[in-house]
């Protein structure tokens, strides 16, 4: 019998959605290659060029903390900086002038918080962290996620900078809401990182989309869609549109790609390739993923230019561009 060479054969394979129920059926995941658990060092690597980010998870982890303690304090880097207008403090507002933040986080064991829809809260992906470590549950949101984070022990504040103010007034001058990303007005930062013990985690935060809908809640803080980990694989995130991200849960496509064989590279070219192909006028969006495998390998790829992000591994704290797949 000819040989079937793998890779090829996952590729095409996983395009159909009875792709998995179908390697389970004929036992191929038995033979699936397994990366390795042993890890290859410290990494950490996040969306856009957020090296503050990506420089205070790795602090974390030099002075011995977690993946999980890694990608909290990266987070908390642009959720505190008033300057950064799509995430956290400073963020842009909806189109009711009102500042909504989501955020999500997951560990090495599975674990996951989010947090939706919040408001008052300087840095959610905290939040989100408590959900995950003092609640039975994943996600809580508007309300909810905003007393649970009073009781313990957050500060109610004003988010709305003036600067993010003037924005919003010169915004509703004309009152259009076009999503338009790029590095100079992007929507998130998910950032995933390898601790010393080659364990994996990732988080997500961000204000959302500029003059948004007011209740709009985008794949950020959505496991699976905005972030995703699996220590057994790796990890990935995305930016850009959130809604072509949910409608194709991105991060676990990506996830369960590697799983499968695929490097990171590829396996976050085949999640735009998805989006391209089953979202009439994707092309004209934007979209970018990143992710990282238990090798320490990592992949990054959009659809369109430009989408850099942070790369901090081998003692070099870098900003990279993505490959892309409109030319």
């Amino acid at each position: 019998m000819k040989k079937i060479n793998r890779k090829k054969f996952l590729l095409s394979a996983l395009t159909g959605t009875a792709a998995l129920p179908l390697l389970f059926k004929k036992g191929l995941a038995q033979n699936v290659m397994t990366l390795s658990s042993a890890g290859s060092g410290p990494l950490v690597i996040a969306t856009w060029d957020n090296r503050k980010a990506t420089d205070a998870a790795m602090q974390q982890i030099m002075n011995g903390k977690s993946a999980l303690d890694a990608v909290e304090a990266g987070a908390r880097v642009p959720e505190g900086d008033p300057e950064d207008t799509s995430v956290g403090y400073g963020g842009y507002p909806d189109r009711d002038g009102n500042v909504t933040l989501d955020a999500c986080i997951m560990d090495h064991q599975g674990n996951a918080g989010s947090v939706t829809f919040m408001q008052h809260i300087r840095h959610p992906v905290s939040v989100a962290r408590l959900v995950m470590e003092k609640t039975p549950h994943v996600m809580l949101s508007g309300e909810g996620a905003l007393r649970f984070a009073l009781e313990n022990g957050f500060k109610k504040e004003n988010l709305l900078t003036e600067k993010a103010k003037r924005a919003w007034q010169e915004w509703m001058k004309e009152n259009k809401y076009t999503p338009k990303v790029s590095k100079n007005n992007h929507d998130t930062i998910g950032i995933l990182a390898i601790d010393k013990k080659g364990n994996i985690s990732g988080a997500c935060t961000t204000s959302g989309r500029a003059f948004k809908m007011h209740g709009r809640v985008g794949d950020s803080p959505i496991i699976g869609a905005g972030m995703y980990v699996d220590n057994e694989a790796g990890g990935a995130c995305a930016t850009g549109l959130g809604e072509h991200v949910l409608k194709t849960l991105g991060s676990f496509l990506i996830v369960e790609l590697m799983r499968y064989g695929l490097t990171p590279q590829e396996a976050c070219k085949e999640a735009i390739r998805r989006i391209l192909d089953k979202i009439p006028g994707a092309h004209n969006d934007q979209v970018g993923y990143l992710a990282i495998n238990k090798n320490g390998e990592h992949g990054a790829y959009s659809i369109k230019p430009t989408f850099p992000y942070a790369l901090y591994q081998n003692g070099e704290n870098k900003v990279m561009e993505s490959d892309f797949a409109m030319r």
